[in-house]
């Protein structure tokens, strides 16, 4: 399959198809199975961050990790109802897909966060990858089998 991107829509048709509206493009260009690859995307996305949330070290991690996963999700859900038409448009872009600058550099950041509480929960249950020899440990870890 060779993807021409000769798509329409974004020939002036659709207000903002860069950003508000990146996946209309992303369904006429891709079809069917981009849209579902990005749905399924953002499903295990949620579903590592409910993993994470649940491996937290304390209820902060907890909560925190389940804060930035539905803020994400929601954010994502907002904009794929606008772009079906089933909730008014608001100007929310998809995460980690649309142009923007700002929403791109929060949402990093948030994922970066989501990534030291899972660290953290790693470091918690005794868990390292790979230790480092210079580093004195105060407590033996245990490799990942």
């Amino acid at each position: 399959m060779v993807l021409d991107c000769n798509g329409v829509q974004k020939a002036g048709y659709l207000p903002e198809a860069h950003t508000d509206f990146i996946m209309s493009v992303i369904a006429e260009e891709l079809g069917l199975f981009g849209v579902l690859f990005v749905i399924i995307t953002f499903m295990a996305l949620m579903y590592k961050g409910v993993m994470i949330a649940k491996r937290a070290p304390d209820r902060f991690g907890r909560l925190l990790a389940l804060g930035i996963t539905f803020q994400i999700i929601s954010q994502a859900i907002i904009n794929l109802g606008a772009i079906s038409g089933s909730m008014p448009i608001t100007g929310i872009t998809l995460p980690l897909i649309s142009y923007g600058g700002s929403s791109m550099l929060i949402t990093f950041a948030t994922l970066g966060v989501l990534m030291n509480v899972a660290i953290k929960g790693n470091m918690k249950r005794g868990y390292v990858e790979e230790a480092d020899e210079d580093v004195p440990t105060q407590q033996p870890l245990r490799t990942v089998k």
